[in-house]
């Protein structure tokens, strides 16, 4: 109902009596006239063509001639008619969306800056192509009912573990799919970077640093029957800090290693606990820039400074690290580029393009910068400023 303004004088809370009952009719009328949604047998009849013919000029064009389609078309935008989306997608079999699965609920996946620069890449080749994106997350904790409920064309499923129930769901669903960060498959296509190879460069860099005594601030996995994937991201960039602390004689003992949700809060955290617990490294290994930029704070927050007292080496390459004080030293991966290929790799499905699964590693660097430096043979607090 349409409740019009009490003219002035009218007592609040009572309907002001209306003197030109004739003019209401009238008013009704246009508002009805306003609200009212075209219809396609409205475009039909204006068009002089069948609501099949209608149906094509927006969903299949080329079966009517050109002039007819452009025609129903001028005469639907006259109209303000625009076809009914869950319509136009029962009637084409496709949503022209694509989901992005992840495993964690959304409000931590926002929290960590890595996963707004991954969908940076994922809309920009989305969009160009057409597509919407549906984020998939757990719904009321089951990401099985999450996934159950999504329309979508395809998925890109973000850090999920190959044998994941949900990975199989959407298998047996018949939905083209593109593993990212995850343990491969050989009938799918995927998207990760060489973790291992990159977590050997940050241990490395604080090895010839002189640095002996370390903490590694792990990322946690996405839950999984029977543990940790054993090729998981965390897994494989565990693997890599410690092939090089063990190339250099230095034993990672598992008290060293922390785990946390990838954001500065969980970082913060981690080192806290590692401290609190008298752990004195010298040298932090972060799994994310996050988790890095959180283990400064704390740091700071005990009296050290960095890198004087604690050298601290991420992995990601955000913005938030190159602004941080002082600016992080980490691991770039091409976070954007890598949304980017998942989505490229997805349309090709889509577009019937594809040929066999395509298994895509990209590289990681060492960046260094202001938060790294020669190893504190006594790291000591200093008064908190």
């Amino acid at each position: 109902m349409i409740h019009a303004a009490a003219p002035e004088g009218a007592r609040p809370g009572r309907t002001a009596r209306r003197s030109r009952p004739a003019d209401r009719e009238g008013v009704d009328d246009r508002v009805t006239e306003q609200v009212r949604r075209p219809t396609i047998s409205d475009v039909a009849a204006a068009a002089g063509v069948s609501k099949t013919a209608v149906s094509f000029a927006f969903n299949q064009p080329d079966r009517l001639a050109h002039d007819t389609a452009t025609r129903i078309r001028t005469v639907a935008d006259g109209l303000g008619y625009r076809p009914h989306p869950v319509a136009r997608m029962l009637t084409q079999g496709r949503t022209r969306t694509i989901g992005i699965l992840t495993p964690q609920v959304l409000a931590i996946v926002f929290e960590n800056p890595y996963f707004g620069m991954f969908n940076v890449g994922v809309a920009v080749a989305a969009d160009a192509a057409g597509y919407a994106l549906h984020f998939i997350s757990p719904l009321q904790g089951s990401l099985a009912r999450a996934v159950g409920r999504a329309t979508v064309d395809g998925v890109v499923a973000v850090g999920l573990s190959a044998d994941h129930p949900e990975v199989e769901q959407i298998r047996r669903a018949g939905l083209p799919m593109v593993l990212v960060d995850s343990s491969a498959l050989p009938d799918q296509p995927s998207v990760e970077v060489d973790d291992e190879g990159g977590a050997r460069l940050a241990a490395e860099h604080l090895v010839a640093l002189g640095h002996r005594e370390f903490a590694v601030l792990s990322i946690a996995p996405p839950e999984r029957v029977g543990g940790e994937d054993p090729d998981g991201v965390p897994a494989r960039r565990l693997r890599g800090y410690r092939s090089a602390l063990a190339a250099a004689g230095i034993v990672l003992g598992d008290e060293a290693i922390i785990t946390s949700d990838a954001t500065i809060a969980g970082g913060a955290a981690s080192f806290a606990e590692a401290w609190d617990s008298g752990l004195r490294p010298t040298a932090v290994l972060a799994m994310s820039d996050a988790t890095a930029v959180g283990a400064m704070r704390a740091a700071r927050d005990r009296g050290l400074r960095v890198p004087d007292d604690v050298s601290v080496v991420g992995f990601d390459d955000v913005d938030l690290g190159r602004f941080a004080d002082p600016a992080l030293t980490t691991i770039h991966q091409p976070i954007v580029r890598k949304g980017g290929e998942a989505v490229r790799l997805l349309l090709a499905i889509l577009a019937g393009e594809a040929g066999a699964p395509t298994h895509e590693i990209l590289a990681t660097r060492l960046v260094v910068r202001a938060s790294t430096g020669p190893a504190s043979h006594h790291p000591h607090p200093h008064p908190v400023d």
